[in-house]
């Protein structure tokens, strides 16, 4: 349903009695969408869009200089292309319509993604956090994480971002191979990207690099070179993804040639033993991390705990004492400009059926590695254990779960059938 009436009466409508009875509220997130890209990826499913205000050719991307040097001069025009301030202005709005229903409870953690996030200034950056910490409790040392793409940045940018309030960057290099960055529609080449990464770790305690394997004609030659590319920078934090073909896409309609399934098992095998070598853990099925370094803000997603999506199309997960509630935003810029700035942001809101929460917190947390304490089910559904036995029993039966009375987590055979385990769960 659409939210058309002010957000404190929706939230005494929420606060009503039900079914669930949920004791506690589990840790709160923001999420923040910035939704413009320079270019649409091929693979990409994301709310993204192409920037329209300058035909791309004027947005002159970065090129690395000798040495991997970045450029001092400021190659790339996004307030020419992006609304900045009327959409941090949406934002604050959007926020501010939203406070009824979270008011007083303390954020773990800011993710600002997209899009690529890193089209917009850092004084725009340091706007918008200001007036979420104006507006909501952070945590001491609270996680505020920025997605970048190399070639949206010149010289000093990411430092300027740390200055802001940002204090972890998640990097898209997806590649360092500049056939498999072209095939990948990406804007950046090899060069950019290791321009990118040094640059992070300059400026940067702890960042991430998102990789992706089993790109199109990739050999497991080429993953290694990925890899060691990857590695030699002794990342806290690597993020690496399968490839995967999605509805609505470029390469839904137009697929690339893709490896074989035998060798991306392989290429996940051997992902998993360099990290390892390189002293990064697998705490989820697709990120790695030095101690201390894990990503608390998707850690929460994976936990089920809740988050506020704002900004266009950004999803939101609410918890109240008896209902969990799943939020949309409107999903074209224009569109969510126009109705947040109007103080109705909401294009859907929906409470989750009583059927559907085993499913959608065995979807998240059986991605962690550790699993998941058996109290914190109930504790973030309020649903009795009961309700997951007798697939339980059956995940169990077939080698993919291992449980004690305590907790239960993924086998490794689990791990590897992923997907299958989830499904078991499906109302």
């Amino acid at each position: 349903m659409a939210v058309t009436e002010p957000l404190s009466d929706v939230a005494a409508h929420y606060l009503r009695p039900g079914t669930l009875q949920l004791r506690e509220q589990p840790p709160l997130s923001l999420y923040v969408h910035l939704p413009w890209c320079l270019k649409k990826c091929p693979y990409c499913d994301f709310n993204s869009h192409a920037v329209r205000a300058a035909p791309l050719a004027e947005h002159t991307l970065v090129r690395a200089a000798p040495q991997g040097r970045l450029p001092s001069a400021p190659e790339v025009n996004a307030a020419a292309a992006v609304p900045e301030a009327r959409y941090v202005e949406a934002l604050v709005a959007d926020l501010d319509a939203s406070l009824p229903l979270v008011w007083g409870r303390p954020i773990v953690s800011v993710f600002i993604g997209g899009g690529t996030p890193s089209l917009f200034s850092p004084e725009a950056i340091e706007r918008l956090l200001s007036a979420i910490r104006a507006r909501l409790p952070l945590i001491p040392d609270c996680e505020v994480t920025l997605e970048a793409n190399p070639g949206t940045f010149e010289r000093d940018r990411f430092a300027a971002y740390r200055a802001a309030g940002v204090t972890r960057l998640s990097i898209g290099v997806q590649s360092f191979n500049d056939a498999a960055l072209q095939a990948l529609g990406r804007v950046h080449d090899r060069a950019q990207a290791i321009a990118a990464v040094e640059e992070a770790a300059r400026a940067f305690d702890t960042f991430n690099l998102d990789l992706m394997y089993a790109l199109p004609q990739q050999t497991l030659a080429a993953l290694d070179e990925d890899l060691a590319t990857a590695l030699a920078f002794a990342p806290p934090h690597l993020s690496v993804y399968h490839l995967t073909i999605e509805p609505n896409t470029y390469f839904a309609k137009h697929p690339p040639a893709l490896p074989e399934d035998d060798l991306a098992y392989a290429m996940l095998d051997r992902i998993t033993e360099r990290t390892a070598a390189a002293g990064l853990e697998r705490y989820e099925v697709s990120a790695y991390a030095r101690r201390g370094h894990r990503c608390v803000h998707n850690q929460n997603y994976w936990q089920f705990g809740d988050y506020l999506g704002i900004g266009a199309g950004a999803h939101g997960k609410l918890s109240f004492p008896h209902r969990i509630v799943r939020q949309v935003r409107w999903r074209e810029p224009e569109r969510y400009l126009e109705r947040a700035l109007a103080g109705a942001p909401i294009a859907q809101a929906e409470e989750v059926a009583r059927a559907d929460l085993p499913f959608e917190f065995m979807l998240n947390a059986l991605r962690l590695r550790e699993g998941f304490d058996l109290a914190r089910y109930t504790a973030r559904t309020g649903l009795p254990l009961s309700t997951l036995e007798p697939k339980l029993a059956e995940a169990e039966r077939r080698g993919w779960i291992e449980r004690d009375l305590q907790g239960l987590r993924p086998t490794e055979r689990g791990f590897d059938f992923l997907s299958d385990l989830q499904a078991l769960f499906l109302p």
